[in-house]
C-alpha cells in the first residue's frame, strides 16, 4: 500500500474582499503518494502555482486543508507550529532559475541545506558529495555556478532540494526552458528519484511535452482542479 505524502481537501484561496475579491483556487482537492511523479498542468494565471505555493506553506490559503504526511498542516485557519522548520525538514524546492548562491561552488551549495537543519562537520561534506555524485555532478563540486552549464546547476539545484531527505519535493516550471531532449531527461531524474528515494515529487508546468511520464495529472482552469489519474501506467511500471 502506497503511503500519502500530500493530501489536499476542498483548498480555495481568495485574494481581495467584496466585489473586487479574485478566486484564485476554488475547492481544490489532490493526493500525492510517496514514490509518485504529478503534475499541476495548467496556463498562466490558471492557479496552479498559488495550488504549488499553498502547499509549499508559502501562501496561507483562505480555507480548506493540506496534510503532509502525518501532521495537518493547515486545517480551515490553523496553522502547523513552526512552519518554516516543518517546511525545512519535510519538503524540497527545485526553482526555474535554480536560485543557486553565486559565490559558494557546487558543494557549498549543497551544504547550506544541510547546515541550515544543524547538520555540519564532515558528515555534512559527505552527504553533499553523495548528492552531487548521485546526480553525476560530483567532479564539478569545487566549481562556482557561472562555471556550470544550465544542466549542472540544475542537477546542483535538485541535490540541494535533496539534502534533508524530504518526503515531498516541489518544483515550479523545471523544463520550461529546456529543448524536448533535455526535458525528458529532467523527467527521468525525477522518476529516478521518485522511485530510489521514495518522495512525491510534484511539478507545476505548462509544457505538454513532457506529461507521458507523470503518474497523475492535476488540470487547473480558472482557479478549478480536476485529476487525470495514469494509475495503469504506474501499475505496469511496477511489474517491469
Amino acid at each position: 500500500m502506497m503511503t500519502e505524502a500530500v493530501h489536499i481537501e476542498n483548498l480555495t484561496k481568495v485574494y481581495g474582499s467584496g466585489h473586487t475579491a479574485v478566486i484564485a483556487l476554488r475547492d481544490a482537492n489532490l493526493v500525492a503518494h510517496r514514490g509518485e511523479l504529478v503534475a499541476i498542468l495548467g496556463p498562466s494565471g490558471s492557479g496552479k502555482t498559488t495550488l504549488l505555493t499553498a502547499i509549499a506553506g508559502i501562501i496561507e490559503p483562505t480555507r480548506g486543508r493540506i496534510r503532509i504526511g502525518e501532521t495537518t498542516v493547515y486545517d480551515d485557519g490553523w496553522r502547523v507550529r513552526d512552519l518554516r522548520g516543518f517546511r525545512r525538514r519535510h519538503l524540497g524546492f527545485i526553482f526555474q532559475a535554480h536560485n543557486l548562491v553565486p559565490f559558494l561552488n557546487a558543494r557549498e551549495n549543497v551544504l547550506v541545506a544541510l547546515q541550515i537543519n544543524g547538520l555540519t562537520g564532515d558528515q555534512a561534506v559527505r552527504i553533499a558529495q553523495e548528492l552531487l555524485d548521485y546526480l553525476d555532478v560530483g567532479a564539478r563540486h569545487d566549481h562556482l555556478p557561472e562555471k556550470l552549464s544550465g544542466g549542472e546547476q540544475q542537477r546542483v539545484a535538485i541535490a540541494r532540494a535533496l539534502a534533508n531527505s524530504p518526503s515531498v519535493i516541489l518544483a515550479d516550471e523545471p523544463t520550461a526552458a529546456l529543448d524536448t531532449n533535455r526535458g525528458k531527461n529532467v523527467m527521468a531524474l525525477f522518476r529516478k528519484i521518485a522511485q530510489e528515494k521514495g518522495s512525491a515529487v510534484i511539478c507545476v508546468t505548462h509544457d505538454h511535452r513532457m506529461i507521458e511520464g507523470f503518474d497523475h495529472i492535476y488540470h487547473v482552469k480558472d482557479g478549478s482542479v480536476s485529476n487525470e489519474s495514469r494509475a495503469s501506467t504506474t501499475q505496469e511500471r511496477n511489474k517491469s
